[in-house]
């Protein structure tokens, strides 16, 4: 990989609140203790408006926050059309969200679009992260546990094929 450019992930959830927002977060923090913030850049988007400007799900910061992830400075926007273009990894968190973005993106871009829990470690393929919002609490650590695992297994990815 040519050092100089940095590695684009993009996560991608419905309204940027919670499961993206929450892997952006663990993303970041990952990358940052494996000492690679300067190779890798890491964002969340969601594929509807719904929340544009907010900060993430008030629960999702909490369940994040005792497991040592700040994300209150994160906030939510909807994903654009550079996206295709600037991001080298885009991860749905779940199969109509990848839908929705195959649909808006151009054809040569399509296999940078993919499930975030193909990453996983443990997970069955076509896995999708659960959407916690009208769920209790216990919605929010399974979306953590995921997440984290998926992590892991992406920064593996990147160290393994593209770094």
């Amino acid at each position: 990989m040519n050092q100089s450019k940095k590695i684009k992930v993009l996560f991608v959830c419905m309204g940027n609140i919670c499961r993206s927002p929450t892997a952006d977060a663990v993303f970041r923090h990952i990358v940052s203790t494996a000492g690679m913030d300067h190779m890798i850049e890491v964002d969340s988007a969601g594929t509807h408006a719904y929340h544009i400007g907010n900060p993430p799900d008030h629960r999702a910061q909490h369940t994040a926050l005792q497991r040592g992830y700040k994300m209150d400075e994160l906030r939510a926007r909807a994903v654009q059309s550079s996206d295709f273009e600037e991001f080298d990894y885009i991860l749905a968190m779940d199969n109509e969200n990848l839908a929705l973005l195959r649909q808006r993106s151009p054809q040569h871009h399509h296999g940078k679009i993919q499930l975030f829990m193909q990453y996983g470690e443990n997970a069955p393929v076509n896995i999708e992260v659960p959407d916690p919002y009208f769920g209790g609490q216990q919605g929010f650590e399974q979306v953590l546990d995921m997440v984290e695992e998926a992590s892991r297994g992406l920064l593996a990815h990147l160290r393994n094929h593209k770094i």
